[in-house]
């Protein structure tokens, strides 16, 4: 891995991976090591069809109890009831399926940083092929503006400048090294692993030669690839709550039925007539409307938030960002731009001006006393600005 890979110099990474640092690999050992290693890829799970995420959707236990009520009261022949129930249920539903399929689908973005093609030096020939067909012991060039293929060890560094920030979150660019890096037994951060290319990452100055390491999901950015896939978004309080509602509906409903059929029955009455009074009187208790006015409020709140550049995935996470009062975030590139602005000087003189405008886009001015510095005014400040 990467963390090893680190620790010691080119010519040994050279000599584990069986490989040459100037003619590089032959046909039959990339035969041989691709079908061991597989090709430099992602298998993404199998997306579900549009219909099945929709009916998805009707597994909620809300929306189960709703079903439920639709189906009896069609038993009992009470069409209205049913016809109100049934478009409830279909609007819940539309709207929320509608709302999750509006986001942006966040493990084809990450496929999209891997390059297509790449430069690299099999049997002594540089040559273009496809990344995917890249093996651990390719040799491989990176020049300006090239997304790096594969992790590489690197063997030749001509001032090379790495972009890391769609990996780490960092902003400022990593140069790299071809030195081994010593850090005792301590593990390294990534960007620690300064004489390493990393998968997905854009190489904005420089150029450099590098030999694969790793490939694929075995690649850093793999790993990150993986916990994607894997990740599984908990329940969200609202939702939590409305599971509870829903069985504990189910539960008042059936205790409502079952009463009422053994007091008729207690009372000698008809078993069939007293079990249809139980049914009507639970399908009543029912709030067929509650689910649409959950759904139209949290999708209304969805909109503004949309208004303010801000995508939600899921409806019910909107109030779950009502509940937060903690937000653990990188900082770098989320909430600051990386850019160190001056906002006051002070002169020897004891002259003070305030600078306004923020960033580097230029704008803004520099005052003093709310009047414009000008170099008659305040010469010394002038210059300082210049």
């Amino acid at each position: 891995n990467s963390d090893a890979a680190c620790r010691v110099t080119y010519q040994e990474i050279i000599k584990i991976l069986q490989t040459d640092a100037k003619l590089g690999l032959n046909e039959n050992e990339i035969l041989k090591r691709r079908k061991y290693y597989g090709h430099n890829d992602f298998e993404i799970d199998d997306e579900e069809p549009l219909w099945k995420k929709y009916c998805g959707q009707f597994k909620e236990p809300m929306i189960l109890l709703l079903l439920a009520s639709a189906f009896i009261s069609l038993l009992m022949r009470q069409f209205d009831d049913a016809v109100s129930i049934t478009v409830a249920i279909i609007i819940v539903v539309t709207v929320a399926f509608i709302q999750e399929n509006r986001a942006e689908k966040e493990i084809e973005a990450l496929k999209r940083l891997v390059p297509p093609k790449c430069v690299c030096i099999r049997e002594g020939r540089s040559q273009h092929i496809y990344a995917r067909d890249l093996v651990p012991g390719d040799l491989c060039i990176l020049d300006i503006g090239d997304r790096v293929p594969a992790d590489l060890r690197l063997t030749e560094a001509n001032d090379i400048s790495i972009d890391e920030s769609s990996f780490t979150g960092e902003i400022k660019p990593s140069m790299k090294t071809i030195e081994s890096i010593s850090f005792g037994s301590r593990q390294t951060s990534i960007s620690d692993r300064r004489n390493i290319a990393f998968m997905g990452t854009h190489v904005l100055n420089g150029n450099a030669k590098g030999v694969v390491i790793s490939t694929g999901e075995n690649s850093e950015f793999g790993k990150v690839f993986q916990m994607m896939q894997q990740q599984e978004a908990p329940k969200t309080p609202l939702q939590k709550s409305m599971d509870a509602l829903g069985k504990q509906l189910s539960f008042y409903s059936l205790s409502i039925i079952g009463f009422i059929v053994i007091v008729g029955w207690l009372q000698g009455r008809h078993l069939l007539e007293m079990f249809t009074i139980g049914v009507s009187l639970a399908v009543a208790a029912i709030p067929e409307g509650l689910p649409i006015v959950v759904t139209v409020t949290l999708a209304l709140g969805v909109q503004r938030m949309a208004k303010r550049e801000a995508i939600v995935k899921k409806l019910p996470i909107v109030e779950t960002l009502g509940c937060v009062t903690v937000i653990c975030s990188d900082k770098t590139g989320t909430l600051t731009k990386n850019e160190m602005t001056v906002t006051n000087i002070l002169t020897s003189d004891g002259d003070m001006a305030e600078v306004t405008g923020s960033g580097y886009d230029g704008e803004g001015d520099v005052l003093c006393g709310h009047e414009r510095v000008t170099y008659d005014s305040h010469p010394l400040i002038s210059k300082i600005v210049e």
